[in-house]
C-alpha cells in the first residue's frame, strides 16, 4: 500500500518525496550557515587534532550536513561514526575499535571482565599505523548531548593518542544546544580548551525557508511554479521558526492536504490547517532567530516586488518580447502622492524596491510604511534582459570587456577571460563574490535575464535592461528563480579548459604559490612529486572552502583561489 506522501507526488509533477524527514544529505539546502557548518567538519578532518563542535537546534539539518560530510571525506581518512552515544566507558571504546576495524585479542571464557586498558593499547597501535601510513583517523559523534560526563573525559584522554608532531586522533561532537552548556561547565574545562573550532547552527530566516521549501521541491522533480503561495510559505515559516524538521513535517501534510481536495495551489489556510493536524499545540509560536520578523515584513512589503516589472509579451520592440512591466491597479490618490514625491526623492538612488503604492500600503504594518514608501518607484520603469546573449553583453560591460559579434563566450575566451554556469542557487554565488546572470521564469512562461550584483541577507540587487538597478526580496526571487547562474571568471597562466590531470607547469606556478602549505612528508620518507604536493595543496584549499575536495584545479577552484588571492575581478555590491 503506498505511503500518504507517494499519493500527492505524482498530482504534483514530482518525481519522487520532497519533504521527508530522513537525512538525505541530496536534498542538504546549502544556506549560508549550512555551508559554513560543512566547511568546519571538513577543515576539522586536517586540523591537527582535538575537538570540533557542531551544535544545532532540534531539526536544524545536523545530521544531514554530517551525511554530507561522511560523503566528501578524503580518501586518506579512516572514519568512525557513531550515532548512539548512550554508551559507558567500556563500551564506547568498544564501539570506537569496533568502527575503525581494530583487532582485538581473544579473550578466554575464564578472563575477566575488558578494561579500559584493553581497549586503548590496540587502539593506540591502531593509530599509530595510520599516521605511519599517511593516513587521519576521524571519530564522529552525533546526538553528542546524550554522552555522560564520564565518557567525555574518556574522550579527552582519547585525544592524547599524539606523535612529537601531531594529536592522532580527530574527534566530531554533533548535538544539541545544551551540548555547549555541557561543556562549559568547570569539570569539562580541560576539554573544552581543546575544542579547536565551533559552530552553532541556526534555523532559517523567512527569505531562507522561502529558498527552503523550493530548493526541495526542485530536487523531488519539480519542474515550473512551486504550490505554495507567498502567504503560505511566510506562513510556514512562522509556524514552524525556520527549522527544517518542522518545515518537512508541514509542508508535507499540507500538500497532502490541498492533494485531497483537488487544488494544485496552497495558501495560507490549507497551511493553517496541516499545523493543526501535525503540530500538538496546533499553532505553534515561532522557535527560530528573530530574523524572521523583520524578513517577512520585507516579503510583504515586496510580494508584487517582482510582479511589477516581470511581465512578458510579444509588443517590446527590438527586446525579443520583453515589454515594460504595467502596475495591476491603479493606486489611491494619497498612494500615487506618495509615489510621486518617493519618486522624485530616489530618482539618483542605485538601487530600489519595486512595489506599486497600493500594494505598499495595504501590505506594510503603519510602523514601517513611512521608510517603505522612500523607496517606490513606478512599476514601468524596469524590464527584463530578453535574451541569454543579450545578457552576457551586459555583463561583460561590467568586467569592462568589449566583445565582438558572435558567441560572447568565445570573444571573452581570446580575452582570457572564460564563461561560468553553475546552479549552486545563493551560497554559490556569496562564496563566488561576484556578479553573474540569473534565469528567470514564471511558470512555464518564456525565460528573461537579469543581472544579479549585490545580494544581502533578504535581497538582492537586479541589474535589468538599462542598466536599471532593483532591490528585490529573496522570497520573491524564488519564485521565479531556479538557482542557476551564470559569469565570467578571469584564466591564469597555463589554464586549459577540459584538461585532465596535473596542470601545467605555468599554471602550477601560478597556484603553488596562492594556496596552503602543503603537508608535511611522513619522518623517514622521500619528498613527494611536485604534482602530488600540489594537489594536496588543492585539497586542503577545496576542503577550506566547503567544495568538493577533488584536488583538480577547475573552474569553481580556481575562481576562489581568484577571490582569496585578490586577483582583480568584479565583486558584488555591498549590502544596502
Amino acid at each position: 500500500m503506498p505511503s500518504s506522501a507517494a499519493l500527492y507526488v505524482p498530482f504534483f509533477g514530482l518525481a519522487r518525496e520532497p519533504f521527508s524527514i530522513a537525512p538525505d544529505p541530496h536534498f542538504l539546502f546549502m544556506s549560508e550557515m549550512h555551508r559554513e557548518a560543512l566547511a568546519h567538519l571538513l577543515w576539522g578532518v586536517s586540523g591537527g587534532g582535538g575537538f570540533v563542535l557542531l551544535t544545532g537546534e532540534i531539526g536544524a539539518g545536523k545530521t544531514t550536513v554530517c551525511r554530507c560530510f561522511l560523503e566528501q571525506v578524503p580518501a586518506d581518512c579512516n572514519v568512525a561514526y557513531i550515532v548512539n552515544p548512550k554508551l559507558s566507558v567500556i563500551e564506547l571504546l568498544k564501539t570506537v575499535c569496533d568502527e575503525f576495524g581494530v583487532g582485538l585479542p581473544e579473550r578466554g571464557s575464564s578472563a575477566l571482565a575488558p578494561t579500559v586498558k584493553d581497549y586503548l593499547d590496540p587502539l593506540n597501535r591502531y593509530v599509530l599505523d595510520a599516521f605511519a601510513a599517511g593516513r587521519h583517523n576521524v571519530l564522529v559523534i552525533d546526538e553528542a548531548q546524550s554522552l555522560s560526563a564520564e565518557v567525555l573525559e574518556q574522550l579527552r584522554l582519547l585525544t592524547n593518542l599524539e606523535t612529537a608532531e601531531r594529536k592522532l586522533l580527530q574527534i566530531v561532537l554533533i548535538g544539541q544546544p545544551e551540548l555547549r552548556n555541557m561543556l562549559a561547565q568547570p569539570g569539562l574545562e580541560q576539554l573544552a580548551q581543546r575544542v579547536i573550532a565551533r559552530y552553532h547552527l541556526p534555523a532559517l530566516s523567512m527569505a531562507e525557508t522561502a529558498l527552503y521549501v523550493q530548493h526541495r521541491l526542485a530536487v523531488a522533480g519539480l519542474r515550473g511554479e512551486g504550490p505554495f503561495d507567498g502567504a503560505a510559505l511566510r506562513r510556514i515559516h512562522k509556524l514552524t521558526g525556520g527549522v527544517p524538521r518542522r518545515i518537512n513535517l508541514l509542508c508535507g501534510r499540507a500538500m497532502l492536504g490541498a492533494y485531497a481536495h483537488g487544488r494544485a495551489r496552497i495558501g495560507r489556510r490549507v497551511v493553517e490547517q496541516a499545523a493543526r493536524e501535525v503540530f500538538d499545540s496546533g499553532l505553534p509560536a515561532a522557535a527560530g532567530r528573530g530574523r524572521w520578523l523583520a524578513a517577512g515584513l520585507l516579503a510583504g512589503a515586496g510580494a508584487v516586488a517582482l510582479a511589477g516589472w516581470w511581465v512578458l509579451s510579444g509588443q517590446a520592440g527590438g527586446r525579443g518580447g520583453v515589454a515594460p512591466a504595467v502596475a495591476a491597479s491603479a493606486p489611491s490618490p494619497a498612494s500615487a502622492a506618495v509615489t510621486a514625491s518617493a519618486a522624485a526623492t530616489q530618482a539618483s538612488a542605485a538601487s530600489t524596491s519595486v512595489v506599486s503604492a497600493a500594494a505598499a500600503s495595504a501590505a506594510i504594518a503603519p510602523a514601517a510604511a513611512a521608510s517603505a514608501a522612500a523607496a517606490v518607484l513606478p512599476a514601468s520603469a524596469a524590464v527584463a534582459i530578453a535574451d541569454e546573449p543579450l545578457a552576457w553583453r551586459e555583463l561583460a560591460a561590467v568586467w569592462d570587456l568589449s566583445l565582438a559579434a558572435g558567441d560572447p563566450c568565445v570573444a571573452a575566451a581570446r580575452q582570457q577571460v572564460q564563461c561560468f554556469r553553475g546552479s549552486g542557487g545563493l551560497a554559490l554565488i556569496r562564496q563566488l563574490d561576484r556578479p553573474g546572470i540569473v534565469t528567470l521564469r514564471d511558470g512555464d512562461g518564456p525565460r528573461a535575464y537579469a543581472l544579479l550584483v549585490g545580494l544581502g541577507a533578504d535581497s538582492v540587487n537586479l541589474r535589468l535592461a538599462g542598466g536599471r538597478l532593483q532591490t528585490v526580496p529573496l522570497a520573491e526571487l524564488a519564485r521565479l528563480w531556479r538557482g542557476d547562474f551564470a559569469t565570467f571568471w578571469r584564466t591564469p597562466p597555463g589554464f586549459e579548459a577540459g584538461r585532465v590531470g596535473p596542470p601545467s607547469a605555468a599554471l602550477a606556478d601560478w597556484l603553488a604559490p596562492r594556496l596552503p602549505p602543503a603537508p608535511p612528508a611522513p619522518t623517514g620518507g622521500s619528498a613527494l612529486p611536485r604534482d602530488e604536493v600540489l594537489r594536496a595543496q588543492v585539497q586542503a584549499f577545496q576542503l577550506a572552502q566547503g567544495i568538493k575536495p577533488d584536488g583538480l584545479a577547475g573552474p569553481l577552484t580556481v575562481m576562489l583561489v581568484n577571490r582569496a588571492s585578490g586577483v582583480a575581478e568584479p565583486r558584488l555590491l555591498p549590502e544596502r
